[in-house]
Order: structure tokens, then C-alpha cells, then sequence
């Protein structure tokens, strides 16, 4: 036969079953390729281990990137702290400075709270000179008092179980709705 003829395949053989087998050849050929890398690493003692060699590398590269990458490192852990502390004001509702005073598991009830109890100071400055002063001065008092209690709740709630924590905080929250009701109501907006 001469060299130049190309080999006839048996019928039973189709195409995709000789690609299927040159596959599992060359995934055979690089699981060996793999395990040879691993047996030398292991002989030379540098497999699964800081070496004293690889530590002078990681020494020495340490040195020279370190004061380059140091400050930008710094800047982007205050960057990324910055805006975790804008995120959590938002989903509190409070400006950045005051978030530090909200916080545990309570600290979305507790800034609801301090909301409606400077609302309930609006409400005073602003309806200060009208007919209804007293009744809206009583409603202040009364609500500044449940604002207290419930505050105490929320703190008190915190060295909870879970499930009872959870339910003195949907009781808190209702309360609130129905003082942030009220509130609305007396400032003139129909919800």
C-alpha cells in the first residue's frame, strides 16, 4: 500500500465516534500531563506548602508593590465604606451623619421613630397659633409618650428570641403606622 492512500475505516465506525475517541485520548494525554506536574511538585517539596524559596518571591514582591498599591487600597476601603454608610441611610430613611445612632435589629424602628417624633415637633411649630392649638398640643404629648414606650419596646426586643423579637417588632410597627396615620391626617394629608 502506498503512503499517499488514506486509511478506509470500517463501516461500523462513524465519523463522530473517531472524534469521540481522539477527545477521550487527548483528555487522557492531559489528566497524565497533570499528575506528572503534581508528583515532581511533590518531590521537590513545593506541593501544597509555602516553601522558603516562594516566600522570598512573595516577600520581595510584597516590598516593591506595597507602597504602590497601599493608598489605593485605603482610598477604595473608604470608598466602599462611604457608600455602604449612604446605603444603609437610605434604607433607613436618615441622613448619613445620624446613621451611627440607629442600629441592632430594631435600628429601622428606631429611626421611624425619631421621623414622627420631629414630625410631631413640626406638627407643634406649625399649628402653633390656630383654634385646635390644644388639641393638637394633647396629640403631641400623648403620641411623644407611645414614641417613648415603643422606643423602650424596640430596645428592649433586641435581647429577644427571634420569634418573639419578630413579633414585639410587627407590634411596634403597627403602632407606628397608625401614630403616622394620625400624624398625616392632622397635617392635612389624606392617605
Amino acid at each position: 500500500m502506498a503512503g499517499s492512500q488514506r486509511r478506509k475505516h470500517t463501516a461500523d465506525t462513524t465519523r463522530a465516534e473517531r472524534r469521540a475517541r481522539r477527545a477521550q485520548r487527548r483528555e487522557e494525554r492531559g489528566r497524565r500531563r497533570e499528575e506528572r506536574r503534581t508528583a515532581k511538585a511533590a518531590r521537590k517539596g513545593e506541593h501544597g506548602r509555602l516553601t522558603p524559596g516562594n516566600a522570598k518571591k512573595v516577600v520581595g514582591v510584597t516590598r516593591i508593590v506595597g507602597p504602590v498599591v497601599a493608598p489605593y487600597l485605603a482610598r477604595a476601603a473608604a470608598t466602599a465604606r462611604e457608600g455602604y454608610e449612604r446605603f444603609r441611610a437610605r434604607r433607613l430613611g436618615v441622613a448619613v451623619e445620624d446613621v451611627s445612632r440607629f442600629t441592632g435589629r430594631g435600628a429601622a424602628l428606631h429611626a421611624r421613630i425619631a421621623g414622627d417624633a420631629t414630625a410631631l415637633e413640626n406638627l407643634l411649630a406649625s399649628r402653633g397659633g390656630t383654634e385646635d392649638e390644644e388639641s393638637v398640643r394633647s396629640f403631641v404629648e400623648s403620641s411623644r409618650q407611645r414614641l417613648n414606650e415603643l422606643s423602650g419596646v424596640v430596645r428592649a426586643a433586641e435581647r429577644m428570641p427571634a420569634a418573639r423579637r419578630r413579633a414585639a417588632h410587627r407590634a411596634v410597627d403597627g403602632e407606628l403606622g397608625r401614630i403616622e396615620d394620625d400624624l398625616l391626617r392632622r397635617f392635612g394629608v389624606r392617605a
